[in-house]
């Protein structure tokens, strides 16, 4: 009985965590700017700057609808200089 109900729970979905860096002479405007346009997305779980080193970005996305590329060029199609330093 317990197999048939855990097979009909929904499976949480699929997060993956990477850090990409940013300009490091972005102003907390232009921080909350960039976090907000990539949260928007579906595909995006959750995107925050790391405390103390505000020019990298940890961000979550969901690896059934995005890669590791589609989230560096969700960051360039914001005219920033960003690179991917990897997963986390």
């Amino acid at each position: 009985m317990d197999q048939a109900v855990e097979s009909t729970v929904k499976k949480p979905e699929q997060t993956v965590e990477i850090i990409v860096h940013i300009s490091e002479d972005l102003e907390d405007k232009q921080r909350d700017s960039v976090i907000a346009a990539l949260e928007k997305d579906d595909g995006i779980v959750s995107a925050e700057f790391c405390p103390l080193r505000y020019h990298l970005m940890l961000v979550r996305y969901d690896r059934g609808q995005y890669s590791s590329q589609d989230v560096l060029s969700s960051v360039h199609s914001q005219k920033l200089n960003a690179r991917l330093i990897g997963p986390v």
